[in-house]
């Protein structure tokens, strides 16, 4: 299985096919990032890739794994990415 990519390889097969500055990509990313963080709330989609969703988890009852003993999880919110049907179908091809 292969590596996954690096930032810095990103910025830079980014900038190779756009013919933008690295420096000029990076702030493009992390203006998306800020704005993905900020919007997330409301639920921020990427065309193409996914959408970032917060979603409220309930309250239930667990088990210490090594005691087998039962706890009380509590209810908490968790931030979640859905993935698109576009790139699922891209990614793991048709079916």
């Amino acid at each position: 299985m292969a590596k996954a990519m690096t930032k810095s390889q990103i910025m830079s097969t980014l900038a190779e096919k756009t013919g933008l500055a690295k420096k000029q990509i990076q702030q493009v990313v992390e203006s998306m990032t800020c704005l993905a963080y900020k919007e997330a709330k409301n639920g921020f989609t990427l065309p193409g890739l996914g959408k970032l969703v917060l979603q409220n988890r309930k309250a239930r009852v667990g088990r210490n794994p090594q005691t087998g003993e039962p706890i009380q999880i509590p209810a908490k919110r968790v931030v979640k990415f859905r993935v698109a049907k576009a790139a699922k179908d891209s990614i793991l091809g048709k079916k």
